[in-house]
């Protein structure tokens, strides 16, 4: 199965229609037989079915219907999926929540803040976490994004290159911790944690020997399961700690 992906569409037809509010056309070389539709309603009806059904279910033809159009005329006004999906990233990230930094606030509380802003946008989106971002698409979503979450480590003593570098790592645990929440959310639509752990637990305790795992036992126990709260607590104090560390081992600390 190929993996859908931001950035595998026509580059330049792409980049026309991501900035298309700053002097690019907004409808389509020719006009659609339906009055009213446009490149924001297409990437918006697109959105919603992602967000309802998930990427899979997103087809031309699904998205047609869903906008009571023929699939010839959804093409008039993107060429295709992949320059659709770069259409829906650089939408959703152009309508996240942006919470600047507090006068005097520690940067660590900021850079806190950007990864909570992005595990809510994937909460709202969750097709976001399924795809793979390896070219982001350069609309002004992604690029104010981008200045956004930077200015959460600007001025604590990284280079420019460990800025990006810094945000990258963060983000990479947000993306890691959503998908392995959604993970969970699924398993528990068709099956809760509690129903689950009634019928294992039974076998387990018959079958498990304390002895041969006595480490796996006692952790097992005192979890007793998957907590996505607590997994993300955990981790994104491991993030920030690991930064902090990383700033106060240098020679000449800004911080």
């Amino acid at each position: 199965m190929v993996k859908d992906r931001s950035g595998a569409g026509d580059p330049v037809r792409t980049l026309e229609l991501l900035w298309r509010e700053s002097g690019q056309p907004a409808q389509p070389a020719r006009r659609g037989p339906r009055q009213g539709l446009s490149v924001d309603a297409v990437v918006g009806a697109a959105t919603a079915l992602a967000d309802e059904e998930g990427l899979a279910a997103l087809t031309m033809r699904a998205l047609a219907q869903r906008l009571g159009v023929t699939p010839m005329t959804v093409y008039t006004y993107v060429p295709g999926k992949a320059e659709l999906l770069d259409l829906m990233l650089d939408d959703a990230y152009l309508h996240m929540e942006r919470r600047p930094a507090e006068p005097g606030e520690p940067w660590q509380a900021h850079v806190a803040r950007v990864a909570e802003d992005n595990r809510d946008l994937m909460v709202r989106h969750p097709w976001i976490a399924d795809l793979a971002v390896t070219r982001p698409p350069l609309g002004p979503g992604v690029i104010g994004k981008y200045e956004y979450e930077l200015a959460a480590f600007e001025g604590i003593g990284l280079t420019d290159t460990e800025m990006d570098a810094a945000l990258t790592h963060l983000l990479g645990f947000v993306h890691a911790n959503a998908l392995a929440a959604a993970d969970d959310a699924d398993h528990n639509s068709r099956q809760s944690q509690e129903d689950w752990w009634a019928v294992s637990a039974p076998l387990l305790e018959r079958t498990l020997d304390p002895e041969r795992y006595p480490l796996a036992d006692r952790v097992g126990s005192a979890v007793g399961g998957y907590h996505p709260r607590t997994i993300w607590s955990f981790g994104l104090q491991c993030v920030l700690d690991g930064l902090t560390h990383h700033l106060a081992s240098r020679p000449n600390p800004t911080t």
